[in-house]
């Protein structure tokens, strides 16, 4: 079959690779209808060091279940399923906490001898625990939304609930990327009643007025931070959804939260420090985030999605096939395309 392998910076093949099979009683066998590229995935094509045998790509995809072990139960051949970008049991204690991420017995794909999802089928572990079944078939027009739901809406959504959004709740929104945009969604589902989305692309920032956004700030840096003061009466918000994943960033995000207010990080952090001694401490600032536990937030996010309350898809700017891979980052690092949909 085709998949998606990076081999070091800049350097994303798609080449030949064996066929994934059922290895294990509780695994399932996806086909992949659909899968994109994430800007997680930007941060090896930037510093990847150079890989002879390289590395397998993708973490977000939907397809169709071709096969099961003798074990699964919840999933069957033929289901369209949605597959989170991390596998789990379901069953540990992590896992009953909603922290999916954190599974005892589960982990990431692109790990181990778990390939990924850029490529034409998926051998999935722990199916019952990782896949959930949807009552559509695989040419639906629901599916680019569907595949939100397998990190970058669930992404938003985690961010916005834990930095605990309500009615009562202003935010800013650090980054106009999908994961940025659909935190501006779900902190407009959560009740928000002022959204500041920090953005400089009129095409994504546009689009984040139609999720809910009330303002746009273009600025950057101390610039940035003064528009949002200014919007805020000299206060912040109470809440700041960072989004992208770098310390210029992450000080924005400092700069615009308000005493007493939660800093939500779900941008990949590309730091190991960052200021959280007096700046934290002394205005009362809660920071929290971490990588989302999507497969935490489908049954809550996947009704609106069903009926078309939400279309969390058009974060989707451009669709290309599962060869044009290449393309499809460097469109994206050019800022080109928004988010990349790959048609396996």
């Amino acid at each position: 079959m085709r998949a998606t392998y990076m081999y070091g910076a800049g350097d994303v093949r798609v080449i030949d690779v064996p066929d994934p099979v059922v290895q294990h009683p509780t695994d399932a066998l996806v086909r992949v209808v659909r899968s994109c590229v994430c800007g997680s995935d930007l941060h090896p094509y930037h510093n990847m060091p150079v890989s002879e045998q390289g590395e397998s790509m993708g973490h977000e995809f939907v397809g169709v279940v071709e096969d099961v072990g003798s074990e699964v139960r919840t999933v069957g051949k033929g289901d369209f399923v949605i597959a989170p970008f991390a596998w789990s049991d379901g069953t540990c204690d992590f896992c009953r906490e909603g922290l999916q991420t954190s599974c005892r017995h589960g982990g990431f794909w692109n790990a181990g001898d778990v390939r990924g999802g850029q490529a034409e089928a998926v051998r999935v572990p722990l199916a019952d625990g990782t896949l959930v079944p949807v009552p559509v078939e695989e040419k639906s027009p629901l599916v680019p939304s569907l595949l939100t739901l397998s990190d970058v809406y669930g992404t938003g959504y985690h961010a916005a609930v834990k930095a605990r959004v309500t009615a009562d709740t202003t935010v800013t929104v650090i980054g106009d990327g999908a994961v940025g945009l659909l935190g501006v969604l779900s902190a407009r589902q959560l009740g928000a009643p002022r959204i500041i989305l920090m953005g400089r692309h009129k095409e994504r920032t546009d689009l984040g007025r139609e999720f809910g956004a009330t303002d746009v700030v273009a600025e950057r840096g101390a610039e940035g931070v003064a528009a949002v003061r200014e919007l805020t009466r000299g206060d912040g918000t109470h809440v700041v959804i960072e989004a992208v994943g770098h310390m210029p960033a992450y000080e924005q995000a400092l700069g615009v939260v308000r005493p007493g207010g939660v800093i939500s990080r779900v941008g990949l952090p590309q730091y190991n420090n960052a200021p959280v001694g007096w700046d934290l401490f002394g205005p009362n600032i809660t920071l929290t985030g971490g990588p989302a536990p999507a497969r935490a937030y489908i049954e809550t996010l996947l009704p609106a999605v069903l009926d078309g309350t939400v279309d969390p898809g058009r974060v989707f700017d451009t669709e290309l096939s599962l060869d044009a891979a290449p393309d499809a980052y460097r469109a994206m690092d050019d800022r080109r395309s928004l988010k990349v949909l790959l048609r396996a």
